[in-house]
């Protein structure tokens, strides 16, 4: 017996042992949210500017990716040292050579590369050198490994516009960019270079130390047979001696492995503020890939408590409160702002507070629209930074709203509303404060407005509903301020879409400045080029729903809920009307189409859920499965057009959780149809939200029913105090639609008026 029970004892161990250790082996191969990122995902765009699959830390100043422009390229351009603004090129440039001839930049065929967020490496193929690269906030560090050789192995460094100096141990020097920026350089290695000189004309000048001009270029030699050469470096807006200190505050030796994995904890950490259960693993990577790219931008360059700001020019104290860059709010006000407030509502406020000293900087106090490491562009239409204003005062975030309020009205109201101009306001914006609309031009009619872009025209139908929805946003920030009077005069400036519907029609119709339509017309094509002649990019069919303040109205004027949603219906099943050739050529922003709808630009992002705002919930939820399982996938086109370094992923990240901001500025969010079963959402505050979606899977994409925080729940929609505090929404999915849930005419999400009111 005693023989039996040691035995036992014995298996008994075993299995316990044999339980931890597979344990421990479970732990060690589990998935951390960044192992699902895909950066390669969308790298072969389906007709314009593919993703970058860009090597960076979260909201970081120093930026890279292969320098090609695609993933069908054969060859790298050498390494890249950091790309100053998304989807530019690289400022500087790396390029390590066994080659005994001399150029700036080496064109590289490449093999055997790898992309993280945190790391990079590659195989420079036509000279077998293998390369690892890993970045901190404002420097990094390569590793090169030249192999075993009797070679001398080389170094070019090169500024493509600017200077570079070699001095004892160290190479620096600067780069122009736009508007009287310049980026600095600070590089060391970890073997001593025999001998540098610099390149002129083919040839290496050893006598020589700095150069400036075009493609200013470094030359360092190692002793021959030299197998590895470690580079760390450092970046800096500010100088070179900045740059340095910014290389030795972040990176202290060259250990490219920890310098890795302290990239991967960083990004851990940002990721996992969302944990998602369920779904499948392609779904999962589509999920934190999108997430990840809303991380890209904007950049944080405050630089040991200074920024250089090229809003005038100046260096300037941050007084503990980062400065942000580098954010085109036309794209990203929509949902990548409404994200990152839910997830570190920190670094939002402090965005804001940036666009606030970018106004002071440029002396207008106009708020920017297109803010930029070489300043605000300008570029687009409307000036939405109002939402992203709105949106946070609305839920509760502090800061300086009467300024920003001011710095809001004043570009608005100041600054002409001509799209990609930063002029002051001219005859269009007299006209648009008197009558209510921007007037477009007959046929054959001239341009007599100086601020109107030759090429973006004066997108009038655009610019009318997106200043409609920007006053309205005026209208909230008014309220919430107590200023009543400024409060009812934006609210009725909200209406001016009205303006331009054309009830015959139904749909947003330009006329001239005498007030008569512009016919005949065709609201597929009409506009010219983009249809910015009109609109903006896209067709009068996304502009047809253009008025996310105030569905409600737009609901009314179509006629009620029934026509409303035949509409709606249309436009996702109505012809090209043309080949996808000619469709294209004159549309090529308005892709990832089904019927009219495009999902491959902003403005359309919104548009699957209005089926809340008419009482057919189950058809948004049909969509929008339909759309993401349709053009968001893990692999090379699995974006169906620009993704706009965050604006398109963030509804991506939102619409796959199961719920979408369709009105920033409004506190409330639409319901969808989540992806994952089970969805922890980390707030900024550290409570909780979750989302449980009982049965979610491609079939089961309908809510059967639902409970928010314990309370039977039949809305379609829940306001930014269900969640903020933390909570719980729970959805009962089925293959088949409710068509009961969430469909009372109650229950559907609020509009404009009817939300001031309720509060």
């Amino acid at each position: 017996m005693k023989k039996i029970s040691f035995l036992v004892s014995l298996l008994g161990m075993a299995l316990l042992v044999g339980c931890v250790m597979r344990t421990r082996e479970d732990i060690d191969t589990v998935k951390k949210p960044v192992d699902y990122v895909n950066p390669y995902m969308g790298n072969i765009s389906h007709l314009l500017v593919p993703t970058f699959p860009t090597v960076h830390l979260p909201n970081s100043m120093l930026r890279v990716y292969p320098e090609r422009a695609d993933y069908t390229s054969d060859l790298l351009n050498g390494l890249p040292v950091v790309v100053t603004s998304h989807r530019g090129s690289s400022a500087f440039n790396l390029s390590p050579s066994l080659r005994e001839e001399y150029k700036p930049v080496v064109a590289y065929s490449y093999d055997n590369e790898v992309i993280k967020p945190y790391y990079y490496s590659v195989r420079l193929e036509d000279e077998q050198i293998d390369v690892e690269y890993a970045p901190s906030h404002q420097s990094a560090l390569y590793s090169i490994k030249f192999g075993c050789h009797d070679k001398q192995p080389k170094l070019f460094v090169n500024s493509r516009n600017g200077a570079i100096r070699i001095c004892e141990g160290n190479v620096s020097g600067y780069q122009r960019l736009a508007n009287n920026t310049q980026v600095y350089l600070y590089m060391e290695t970890d073997v001593p270079f025999q001998e540098a000189g610099i390149l002129k004309q083919g040839k290496v000048e050893i006598a020589e130390k700095e150069v400036a001009g075009e493609n200013a270029c470094a030359v360092l030699r190692f002793p021959a047979g030299t197998a590895m050469v470690n580079v760390r470096y450092g970046i800096s807006f500010i100088s070179e001696e900045q740059a340095e200190k910014n290389l030795k505050r972040e990176i202290e030796d060259y250990d490219i492995a920890r310098l890795a994995e302290q990239g991967r904890d960083v990004w851990n950490t940002a990721l996992g503020k969302i944990e998602i259960d369920g779904g499948s693993e392609d779904e999962k990577s589509v999920f934190y890939t999108s997430l990840y790219r809303v991380f890209e931008r904007p950049v944080c360059i405050s630089e040991d408590g200074n920024y250089f700001s090229a809003f005038d020019g100046k260096v300037h104290g941050d007084d503990g409160t980062p400065f942000y860059t580098d954010d085109w709010i036309w794209d990203t006000y929509r949902a990548a702002h409404p994200l990152r407030l839910l997830l570190d509502e920190t670094v939002e406020k402090d965005i804001i507070e940036s666009y606030l000293r970018m106004a002071e900087q440029m002396g207008n106090l106009w708020m920017p629209t297109f803010p930029e490491i070489t300043g605000d562009s300008r570029r687009m239409n409307s000036n939405h930074a109002v939402a992203t204003v709105a949106d946070a005062a609305a839920k509760g975030l502090q800061f300086d709203l009467e300024k920003a309020y001011m710095a809001c009205r004043k570009g608005i109201e100041e600054k002409t509303l001509a799209p990609w101009s930063g002029a002051p306001a001219g005859w269009i914006d007299d006209f648009y404060k008197k009558n209510g609309y921007i007037p477009a031009l007959q046929e054959g009619e001239q341009e007599t407005d100086p601020n109107v872009h030759p090429f973006e025209k004066r997108q009038p139908i655009a610019v009318t509903l997106g200043t409609s929805y920007d006053q309205w946003c005026l209208s909230r920030i008014a309220d919430m301020l107590g200023k009543k009077e400024d409060a009812a005069h934006y609210l009725k400036c909200a209406y001016n879409y009205r303006n331009v519907y054309n009830d015959k029609t139904a749909f947003f119709h330009p006329k001239d400045k005498n007030g008569k339509w512009i016919e005949p017309f065709d609201y597929r094509f009409a506009g010219g080029m983009g249809a910015r002649e009109y609109y903006g990019e896209n067709n009068g069919w996304v502009y047809r729903w253009d008025v996310p303040h105030n569905v409600a109205d737009l609901i009314d004027l179509m006629g009620g809920s029934e026509q409303f949603i035949a509409n709606l219906d249309q436009t996702f099943s109505e012809s090209l009307g043309r080949s996808k050739y000619a469709f294209y050529a004159q549309l090529p922003d308005h892709t990832g189409n089904v019927g009219q709808f495009s999902m491959a630009n902003e403005p359309s992002m919104h548009v699957p859920y209005l089926y809340n705002y008419a009482g057919q919930p189950w058809k948004a939820q049909k969509r929008i499965r339909q759309l993401l399982g349709m053009w968001f996938r893990n692999d090379l086109m699995g974006m169906p057009g620009d993704e706009d370094g965050g604006g398109m992923s963030a509804f991506v990240a939102f619409s796959a959780l199961g719920f979408y901001p369709v009105t920033p500025g409004m506190p409330a969010y639409n319901i969808g149809s989540p992806i994952f079963n089970r969805v922890r959402l980390t707030l900024s505050n550290g409570k909780i939200f979750e989302i449980e979606a009982q049965g979610a899977s491609t079939e089961n994409k309908y809510i059967q029913s639902a409970t928010l925080n314990g309370r039977s729940w039949n809305k379609p929609w829940f306001e930014h105090d269900d969640i903020k505090d933390g909570g719980k929404l729970i959805l009962v999915m089925g293959k088949y639609p409710n068509k009961a849930w969430g469909a009372a005419k109650e229950d559907v999400p609020p509009s404009a008026e009817g939300f001031l009111n309720k509060e």
